[in-house]
């Protein structure tokens, strides 16, 4: 009970031990040369981690007709997505995206897991990459290494729900189909920002940071870190229904950080929370003009639904269906993008248009 309550991709690390039960999995890299990010920064060679579950279908003229990307959040890896919650919902037999039918693309993005990032070495010399370096390192990785001209389905969780909206207007058309889980289509300012900038803040006023370059990780900053992903990512109403005592639930919150606590290198947290600072699609959500179904929960608290700026912008898209998960003791918060059982009949829904 206590991990299916770990807020954002920050805290999932904790998932590829049991991912690598799911049967057909394959992983695989892809070296990206002379990748140039919007910084004008570049990388002689750029590493794209990434898992594979399924085949490659081809049609006949050797074009990949049947693939799907996956898209993680911060701090996660694809193979967060091989969990139960998600992977035994939809591709089993007859689920949404049936392996046996779809070839499904789990890349880990600039910055995690085992593609290239701050901590194999350059510490807070590594390019500061952005959300659109990282989709750019997607669309590198599916034309040059995987051989692929089109997608059935970009879906993409909290920061791969942003990535979505940035694909749909960066490349129109490629992904056929878009599914945004958790977020929202504007820049990251308010509320969003603050808590993002506190985490990045406290971690380089820990003196044990010194400037990237420590010794030992620095641990008062990644506590603080912690603590506020902790509460960023729950659900508020689930947390009074499970732990309405004050003893259960610092006993909850004692478990639960200790579970999320020192797994991301401190320069890697940094990066991550500071790569969403350039995103913003608002002007050119016009631009998507292929099926998309976008699902948010009202117990998000990095998404709050009172701010109208969902309604606002599917009414923009012609093809958009935006889906507000109520709020309930069964909700995960922002967690709620990963809980296939909450959203996959609209998912099953869109694959059939």
């Amino acid at each position: 009970m206590l991990k299916r309550l770990l807020p954002l991709a920050l805290l999932l690390a904790a998932f590829p031990a049991q991912a690598q039960m799911v049967e057909g999995a394959t992983d695989g890299d892809a070296i990206l040369k002379d990748f140039t990010f919007r910084s004008g920064e570049k990388l002689p060679e750029l590493r794209m981690h990434y898992t594979t579950l399924g085949k490659p279908q081809r049609d006949a003229s050797g074009a990949i007709v049947n693939a799907v990307m996956i898209l993680h959040g911060t701090g996660g890896t694809g193979k967060q997505f091989l969990q139960p919650q998600f992977a035994g919902e939809l591709f089993g037999p007859g689920q949404p995206l049936d392996t046996a039918k779809y070839y499904v693309i789990l890349p880990d993005n600039i910055g995690h897991g085992g593609s290239s990032k701050p901590s194999d070495g350059m510490r807070m010399a590594f390019p500061r990459y952005d959300y659109d370096d990282m989709v750019a390192a997607q669309h590198r990785l599916l034309t040059e290494k995987l051989g692929i001209g089109e997608l059935q389905l970009i879906l993409g969780t909290s920061m791969g729900c942003m990535h979505a909206f940035v694909w749909g207007e960066s490349w129109p058309g490629f992904a056929k189909r878009l599914a945004p889980f958790a977020c929202l289509p504007v820049e990251i300012a308010g509320e969003n920002r603050m808590w993002r900038t506190l985490i990045i803040d406290a971690i380089k006023a820990d003196p044990a940071w010194n400037g990237g370059n420590y010794t030992q990780e620095p641990a008062a900053g990644l506590r603080t870190a912690a603590s506020i992903g902790l509460i960023a990512g729950s659900n508020p109403y689930a947390l009074q229904a499970q732990y309405p005592t004050r003893a259960a639930a610092e006993a909850y919150k004692d478990a639960a950080f200790a579970r999320s606590y020192g797994r991301n290198d401190a320069n890697d947290v940094i990066y991550q929370f500071d790569a969403s600072r350039t995103y913003n699609p608002w002007a050119d959500l016009e631009k998507i003009d292929v099926p998309l179904l976008w699902v948010n929960s009202a117990d998000d608290f990095i998404n709050p639904p009172g701010y109208g700026i969902a309604e606002q912008a599917a009414a923009r898209m012609p093809r958009a269906r935006y889906v507000l998960i109520p709020a309930s003791p069964e909700t995960k918060g922002h967690g709620t993008h990963s809980w296939a059982k909450f959203w996959k009949d609209d998912l099953a829904k869109l694959m059939a248009e």
